[in-house]
């Protein structure tokens, strides 16, 4: 359990310092272009997710995310204990994580978002966004963890642009990008609707892929073995 905890306090923080950190070199380097400073970020935080997924996977599980952790616990994978020392890691390694990025390009430690994510069509986004990323990992569950790890760092990658909210997707992540005045930033206000709608998305994620299971093992009808007559 503290390997896990370690690794999950580690994973999440680095995700964390790749989101905020590319947003703030992508700002600073894009010359008031926000479409190549988003393309920087997004390209970074999907890379930066297939690695960590590779590294901490054999670990933890690599779950770096609120969401998908109480996914796990709702299919009864993970017991009272493992969820809260797995939410615990999160929420203080994306803390973390935001403040390293903070530290390496000369700013506060200690901010406030002023960035406005509000209206219903970005709490849509994130119900979106959230039930996109959990399909990808159960939908992924019975590869390797390569193809996991790639096909996690490439949806949030795509989710980046076809989102309106930028695809936050982790409730972990939401809090800490409060507490960021920068590119990546997320006003205080604005956290608990993304939450709600991150923490919906993957409830029905959850419970449409324990649907998709169910009726496949219904079909896996067992032979019947007739009797032999000549016997």
């Amino acid at each position: 359990m503290n390997r896990r905890f370690v690794a999950e306090l580690l994973g999440t923080a680095f995700l964390l310092c790749a989101v905020v950190g590319s947003g703030i070199m992508g700002e600073k380097l894009a010359g008031g272009n926000v479409a190549l400073a988003l393309l920087a970020n997004s390209l970074a935080t999907g890379a930066a997710l297939i690695v960590l997924i590779l590294i901490f996977a054999p670990i933890s599980g690599a779950h770096f995310n609120p969401a998908v952790t109480l996914s796990m616990a709702l299919e009864g994978r993970l017991s009272r204990i493992e969820v809260t020392t797995y939410l615990l890691a999160q929420i203080m390694g994306s803390f973390l994580g935001v403040w390293c990025a903070h530290l390496m390009f000369g700013h506060p430690i200690l901010m406030i978002s002023q960035h406005a994510r509000g209206g219903a069509s970005q709490w849509f986004s994130e119900w979106i966004a959230t039930l996109g990323l959990l399909a990808v990992i159960h939908g992924c569950k019975r590869y390797s963890t390569p193809i996991i790890a790639f096909a996690v760092g490439g949806y949030i990658t795509s989710a980046y642009w076809f989102t309106a909210s930028t695809s936050f997707a982790n409730p972990a992540v939401t809090i800490a990008r409060a507490t960021t005045n920068t590119f990546a930033g997320i006003r205080p206000a604005d956290v608990l609707p993304f939450i709600i709608a991150q923490i919906f998305g993957a409830f029905v994620a959850t419970c449409l892929f324990q649907w998709f299971e169910g009726d496949k093992k219904s079909r896996m009808v067992p032979i019947k073995h007739e009797p032999d007559d000549h016997q």
